[in-house]
């Protein structure tokens, strides 16, 4: 229990839990621990490893893991938190979305102690009175309770009819696949507690739940997101991760550690203490978990490429052995903003983000650090640095 616990926000029904646990151990039969994760984007970042580390907790314990990819739910689309209907995947984001999962998952989880489902399975094969009688489970007033329905109603916003069928398509995954446990992050409480309800609609005992919580980004404030430009991709770059993981606050540092670090809880509250005495410096305890993630998604090679990267351009203030080169066309023009050629290099997302950063005195020229988000540039090579990490040369094409 002390292992399941480990960083978990919320755990229902414990007792229960324990009891399954015991049971378990008697029969010597595992336990079905289920996670569904809908295949909406290509990339798997630390916030989502949160819940596949769980998962490899309960692998550990002896117990059946099923990735549960929610191709068919991906179709209707989440509504969890969102304040408008959210546009549907296509048939093709989802297969496309769905087979980056598969190559990265088993970086955490053992591929074969992994049970991989896709939800089409059994709700493709559902006729139209089938899913009749499933909606006929649950009430229109129990699903506005959930909050962000609740919120959205009161402003008189749009509520698809179609949206209250995810949380019941969910639940009706737990029953199933006979699922004695879920788990899930605390967005989806809502969506788990149907699952227990909707297993004793069926004549099943229902599930237990084990919500984790929603990673902080490397600002430390809002969770983990790709959108906020705040997240650890794990298929980003070595260098990349070992860099982002090393500029975390000491605080952010400790909660990393809790919830991705594969270093026992006997370790874990050895670090504590080490870091409140003073025995134990920060830095050092954030390079070593910097060396254990690249290590996990990267090899021990990769991992000690990072490190000396690292050391190469933050400790000594040097510049990186390798830098990537990008060829601009200039198209004849006499001169090109800044901001443009910062987006076209793939150093930021759009000319008003490389025109923010300009201005926070987050981008160099040549070592220089540039005030102007104006400037424009004549045709010739240049070195940019943006933030601590990202460099680029940048040559005139053709």
């Amino acid at each position: 229990m002390e292992l399941i616990r480990r960083g978990a926000e919320e755990i229902l029904v414990e007792d229960d839990l324990l009891k399954r646990l015991e049971e378990s151990y008697k029969k010597k039969k595992p336990l079905k621990v289920k996670t569904g994760f809908d295949p909406t984007a290509p990339d798997i970042h630390m916030g989502h490893t949160v819940l596949i580390e769980k998962m490899r907790h309960f692998q550990e314990l002896g117990h059946e893991v099923i990735f549960l990819i929610g191709d068919f739910t991906g179709l209707i689309g989440d509504p969890s938190g969102k304040s408008e209907t959210r546009p549907p995947l296509t048939r093709e984001d989802v297969a496309r979305n769905a087979e980056t999962y598969r190559e990265q998952i088993f970086k955490i989880l053992d591929p074969e102690r992994t049970r991989i489902e896709f939800n089409s399975r059994w709700m493709m094969k559902m006729r139209a009175d089938d899913f009749i009688r499933l909606t006929s489970r649950y009430t229109v007033a129990r699903m506005l309770e959930r909050d962000d329905f609740k919120k959205r109603y009161a402003m008189q916003a749009p509520i698809s009819i179609h949206e209250f069928m995810y949380p019941l398509v969910q639940g009706y995954d737990s029953v199933a696949l006979e699922a004695d446990v879920e788990l899930g992050g605390t967005d989806q409480k809502f969506n788990l507690l149907v699952g227990r309800e909707l297993q004793k609609e069926y004549g099943q005992r229902p599930q237990s739940l084990v919500m984790m919580p929603l990673l902080e980004g490397l600002d430390g404030v809002k969770k983990m997101s790709k959108s906020l430009g705040n997240y650890i991709g794990i298929s980003e770059p070595p260098e990349e991760i070992f860099g982002k993981i090393m500029s975390v606050s000491d605080e952010l540092m400790i909660r990393y550690y809790e919830l991705l670090s594969h270093i026992s809880m006997d370790e874990f509250h050895a670090l504590g203490k080490g870091l409140k005495s003073g025995a134990f410096h920060p830095r050092q305890a954030k390079e070593d978990l910097a060396l254990e993630l690249v290590a996990r998604y990267w090899g021990e090679d990769g991992a000690a490429r990072a490190k000396a990267h690292f050391e190469q351009v933050f400790k000594k203030k040097g510049l990186p052995d390798e830098i990537q080169v990008h060829a601009f066309t200039w198209a004849g023009e006499a001169s090109v903003p800044i901001a443009a050629l910062l987006k076209d290099a793939g150093l930021c997302q759009s000319a008003s983000e490389a025109r923010r950063l300009i201005k926070q005195g987050g981008v160099r020229l040549d070592s220089e650090k540039l005030s102007d988000p104006e400037l424009r540039l004549k045709r010739g090579e240049y070195l940019f640095q943006v933030g601590k990490r990202k460099f680029m040369k940048v040559v005139p094409k053709g």
